[in-house]
């Protein structure tokens, strides 16, 4: 229900190459920093949002989605259930047109929310999984 497939290749390949991802760190060893890199490979730009405001895969970094001084188009989550509906409603408010919470993230009410809003929205589902499972490749555009 919350990654129908359709939902899942409409986010990666029609709403746009711009993602923030919420979490995002230099820190190697968490999972951000790999899908982030996944995302890069597929064509996306990503924009690390981190309290740190890091730059990482020399993209500069942000302390909060409203810092962003473009427009993002997806807000990839990568924070714990219990933080990521304030993450939703903060994309929201920027005019993102998805949200994508990663495994073990989901919040109900927040996904309401997010489709209340027009936004298209899955949880619990990484990127890095789908866009080989739906047979999307990497390295940039694709049909």
């Amino acid at each position: 229900m919350y990654g129908d497939p359709e939902t899942v290749r409409k986010i990666l390949t029609e709403l746009g190459d711009t993602w923030a991802v919420v979490g995002l760190s230099s820190n190697r060893r968490r999972a951000a920093y790999g899908v982030a890199e996944v995302l890069q490979r597929f064509g996306k730009r990503i924009v690390p949002v981190h309290p740190k405001a890091e730059t990482v895969h020399g993209e500069q970094g942000y302390a909060s989605l409203a810092d962003i001084p473009f427009q993002v188009d997806v807000v990839d989550t990568f924070v714990r259930s219990d933080l990521a509906g304030a993450v939703t409603d903060e994309a929201v408010a920027i005019g993102a047109k998805g949200v994508w919470f990663q495994l073990d993230v989901v919040d109900e009410a927040a996904y309401e929310r997010a489709r209340a809003a027009g936004l298209a929205m899955v949880m619990d589902k990484c990127p890095a999984i789908e866009i080989p499972r739906l047979g999307l490749g990497l390295g940039g555009r694709f049909g």
